[in-house]
């Protein structure tokens, strides 16, 4: 009985995504497809491409589940608008975080959209790729992606003809990955969804431009920057820029404590954290500071964050 109850919300929740996506799309063919490829996206198939997909849904060849992602005519920045609805709805809450990350898709050939050697960090090196950058949102009821913009390099851009083979529009100008995140943390913040901070990884920590923004619109965050980032500290003189890991050298050992960053593969990720104030013209005090994580196994492996934005900032 309660495996049929699940069944039908099940049921019900794959129907009320399908009519939200479907008054987007243009014709009655994908539209009726889209429960098809939602079914096949959340199944049990090891792998997710076109041919698996229509596999699931009994179909003998790939072609329509092709079609329906490659030339179906549907508006998704408005079907990603009224994702961030169904987001803040299904999954809302004041403490969640909005999560900025890239990823990278493999590609063959020269042709795909801001295709390039590049580093991509789902293969962990440099390879022939496009770079997607993204947005989640991650709550106590779940985590889902909320928005995404595909990185154009600037070789790309600086070659009209071929920006006009692959569909970019000729008004389209580069946009770096900082730039782009920015875009879409505006979208989030316009569309109201319930936070508590922001965090990234350092492509977009070392961006001061994208952290000086979100000071502005008192936006807590948590920014992995690099070792070399010389923030100011107070000092007996006043305060003085000094590199991250000069700070991480001089901090006493008081100032670490051991705390678990979560559960792993093999139990909890244990490691030595530490804070240090520092210091910006007008700010209160302790509104800002750098966290710093210590590796238990290497005490010289270090990754360094800043925390700013608001009082509430935290981890």
């Amino acid at each position: 009985m309660d495996q049929m109850v699940v069944l039908e919300g099940w049921s019900e929740a794959l129907e009320e995504v399908q009519q939200r996506i479907s008054r987007y799309v243009a014709r009655a063919e994908p539209r009726s497809r889209i429960r098809l490829y939602l079914e096949g996206i959340l199944g049990k198939a090891e792998r997710r491409n076109g041919w698996h997909l229509a596999e699931a849904a009994g179909e003998a060849t790939p072609y329509g589940m092709q079609r329906l992602n490659a030339s179906a005519s549907w508006d998704a920045d408005r079907v990603r608008d009224d994702l961030q609805a169904y987001v803040c709805q299904h999954l809302g809450d004041p403490g969640a975080v909005l999560v900025l990350d890239e990823t990278g898709f493999l590609k063959k050939g020269k042709s795909s959209a801001g295709v390039a050697r590049q580093y991509s960090g789902t293969a962990g090196r440099i390879e022939n790729c496009q770079v997607g950058v993204c947005l989640a949102y991650a709550s106590l009821s779940g985590v889902a992606f909320l928005d995404r913009e595909l990185y154009l390099p600037k070789q790309w851009m600086e070659d009209r003809a071929r920006c006009k083979a692959a569909g970019i529009p000729g008004e389209q100008a580069f946009q770096t990955k900082p730039q782009l995140a920015r875009g879409m943390l505006e979208r989030a913040l316009e569309a109201a969804l319930p936070h508590a901070w922001i965090t990234a990884d350092e492509v977009y920590g070392q961006d001061r431009q994208l952290r000086l923004w979100l000071e502005e619109r008192e936006e807590p965050f948590v920014l992995t920057v690099s070792s070399q980032e010389k923030p100011f500290v107070w000092t007996e003189r006043g305060p003085r820029q000094f590199r991250v890991d000069a700070i991480a050298e001089a901090l006493p050992e008081s100032a670490w404590r051991r705390l678990s960053a979560g559960e792993g593969a093999k139990g909890q990720r244990l490691y030595d954290w530490a804070e240090w104030p520092l210091w910006r013209l007008g700010a209160p005090e302790g509104r800002h500071r750098l966290l710093v994580r210590r590796s238990l196994e290497d005490a010289e492996e270090r990754a360094w964050t800043e925390k700013g934005g608001s009082q509430q900032a935290r981890t």
